[in-house]
């Protein structure tokens, strides 16, 4: 029974310490644009596609028998 003597106030102190971490991230601004992420993977970056398109990379392992 007198575990919970510690066991509560470890409690009370995790708590504190999520309570404190949530509003520093919400101060820091790391909610405020949560679409973005979701979006970008929606659609291809213009400059990945800068590149020849024709020339591919080769999965032959033949070059790799030395």
């Amino acid at each position: 029974m007198s575990i919970i003597y510690v066991l509560i106030p470890i409690a009370i102190l995790f708590v504190i310490i999520a309570i404190g971490i949530f509003f520093w991230a919400v101060k820091s601004e790391q909610f405020s644009d949560l679409n973005k992420q979701g979006h970008s993977i929606l659609f291809d970056d213009d400059k990945a596609q800068t590149g020849d398109k024709s020339v591919k990379p080769s999965n032959d392992m033949s070059n790799n028998d030395k």
